[in-house]
């Protein structure tokens, strides 16, 4: 795999020299205060490009942005409303202004209003270290009482809901601020905010739009520009959603291997892919890792590597937090050795993308991160350590006497 850093541009607290030291072999990265549905133009992305191969002393910094993570598909383009015919168009040129600059893997997702969504960005575990968390009371707190979205308490259960009440009631203001702020972060280093009455007018825009019309207007999207990709020989790798189910009474349309198949079998190009996100997907216990890699594997043009730990594994919708890469529910090394196996088949295959982009996905706070305040979910000495810990796998799997030790 080669491996890949996400960086913020200029206003990340992780300079391209400590991306170096990481020992990243590559840049993730998106033009994120450029407004959803603009063009990504020429110039843009060369200034990027250019800030990317440059050291702070100005020496190269001999790394390139390798895989553009996002670029966003526009709330009109889901719901098929307002702009979303220019917003398409726009979308096409953006992709071939990226060809140009010879940058070929676009991640990108469909989750409807919210991006990946937590209740609580630093929360503490036994270690001392900070993560993130999912936690569905808390969530069920802010869409019941603090939203107020109509019909929100036939969403969840009665004792999610009886305990939501309980958690509002114990909260003063400040946390129910603080509880709004992180549900409604959206896209991480996006400079574009929701506030409560933005996302209870997208809502009323949705309507109650259902799985399938979701998924025919994503189709129709893809439909638009997976043929210029494929022209371009781009590879667009759609994200799953995280959580991987329905959020504020709105479909989500990538949370299983099925909803991968379904889009796969409508769209059918090399162009149409994967992000494969261990960690969005690992959230539902009947998701299989390695069995959805080995399902995909030709389709999968990247990979996001982290762990979740569900509070209760046998529940399909429920609180999880972001755990150590090797540590979660989900058997990374399985996950690794099956794409391992992919590059594998490429390679023999001749493909020219046998070298799958990995990042090594969030990380905890640790160390000195835990005062440096950057980017939820994306601390550098905690991702540096979840990089390490996905390198050794690594290199342990690819070693040649691995076969030996599977022959005992």
């Amino acid at each position: 795999m080669r491996q890949t850093w996400r960086w913020f541009g200029p206003a990340d607290l992780a300079s391209i020299d400590d991306v170096l030291q990481v020992g990243a072999q590559g840049i993730v990265s998106a033009l994120h205060h450029v407004p959803t549905g603009v063009v990504w133009t020429p110039e843009e992305i060369a200034k990027r490009q250019d800030i990317i191969r440059r050291r702070k002393d100005g020496s190269p910094s001999g790394i390139e942005w390798e895989v553009v993570e996002s670029l966003p598909v526009s709330e009109d383009i889901k719901k098929q409303k307002g702009d979303w015919h220019e917003h398409v168009a726009n979308y096409k040129q953006s992709l071939r202004n990226l060809a140009e600059a010879r940058i070929e893997v676009v991640c990108y997702n469909l989750m409807p209003v919210l991006d990946w969504t937590r209740t609580a960005l630093r929360w503490r575990v036994p270690s001392g270290a900070t993560t993130m968390r999912f936690d569905i009371n808390d969530f069920a707190a802010f869409d019941i009482h603090i939203l107020q979205r109509r019909g929100a308490e036939g969403d969840f259960t009665n004792a999610i809901t009886d305990e939501a009440a309980r958690r509002f009631v114990a909260m003063d203001d400040d946390a129910r601020r603080q509880l709004s702020r992180n549900v409604t972060m959206g896209l991480p280093g996006s400079t574009e905010s929701m506030s409560l009455d933005d996302m209870r007018a997208h809502l009323n825009e949705y309507g109650s739009i259902s799985p399938e019309q979701l998924r025919r207007h994503f189709i129709d999207f893809l439909s638009e520009v997976v043929p210029v990709a494929e022209g371009l020989g781009l590879r667009l790798c759609c994200h799953p959603d995280d959580p991987p189910f329905s959020l504020l009474g709105l479909p989500r349309i990538m949370s299983t291997g099925d909803d991968y198949a379904a889009i796969f079998d409508a769209v059918d190009s090399p162009a149409n892919g994967m992000t494969l996100c261990s960690g969005s997907l690992g959230a539902r216990p009947d998701n299989d890792l390695p069995a959805i890699m080995e399902r995909f594997a030709p389709k999968v043009h990247f990979v996001h590597l982290r762990n979740v730990k569900r509070d209760d594994p046998s529940v399909q919708i429920g609180s999880f937090h972001e755990a150590e890469h090797l540590a979660g529910d989900t058997d990374m090394v399985a996950l690794i050795a099956a794409i391992l196996r992919e590059e594998t088949r490429r390679k023999a295959a001749g493909r020219a993308d046998h070298q799958i982009p990995m990042r090594p996905d969030h990380g905890q706070d640790i160390l000195d991160d835990l005062g440096r305040n950057s980017q939820p979910g994306y601390p550098t000495i905690g991702r540096m350590k979840g990089l390490a810990e996905l390198r050794g796998v690594m290199a342990a799997l690819s070693h040649p006497s691995v076969h030996i030790l599977g022959d005992q």
